[in-house]
């Protein structure tokens, strides 16, 4: 029998909401052997989310890219990611401390082993772009959207 009935109502779902929104940030030394504990820590998330298997590899590949941009590209001593996963969608956001005089840039047609990460970040995300911090202290955020499906479990 299924909880809750006419007099007494149902206090539990079956299943969970639809619109539900979750969110989940790290910080991470700037050192390259960051770069995998971030990896790590965005699958674990996003399949605790229950986001396809496609999309959490997306998504790893998207936060591998951009925490290495920040590592590289920024004189900072930590960068911070956060995970948002929506509706229909997964929000990836890097902040660093750095602050140049420009922002993340596409190197086209670079024979040069660095440069093509934005590349591979425009083709995977349905959007992406980037931000100065403003206020407390110097930084920038770099952000890729991608459209995910859920399993549900249900």
């Amino acid at each position: 029998m299924a909880p809750g009935n006419a007099l007494t109502p149902q206090l539990i779902t079956e299943c969970p909401p639809v619109n539900v929104v979750h969110r989940y940030g790290f910080e991470l030394p700037a050192h390259a052997e960051s770069v995998g504990r971030a990896r790590t820590l965005t699958r674990g998330r996003l399949l605790n989310w229950g986001l396809d298997e496609g999309t959490c590899e997306i998504a790893v590949l998207v936060v591998s890219e951009l925490f290495t941009n920040a590592v590289v590209h920024a004189a900072g001593d930590h960068v911070v990611c956060e995970l948002r996963q929506g509706e229909d969608r997964v929000r990836i956001a890097v902040e660093d401390q750095g602050c140049g005089p420009t922002g993340p840039q596409m190197h086209r047609g670079s024979q040069d082993e660095h440069g093509r990460g934005l590349f591979l970040v425009d083709s995977l995300s349905s959007g992406w772009g980037a931000y100065d911090v403003s206020g407390y202290c110097p930084g920038r955020v770099v952000w890729a959207e991608l459209p995910h499906g859920v399993e549900k479990p249900c």
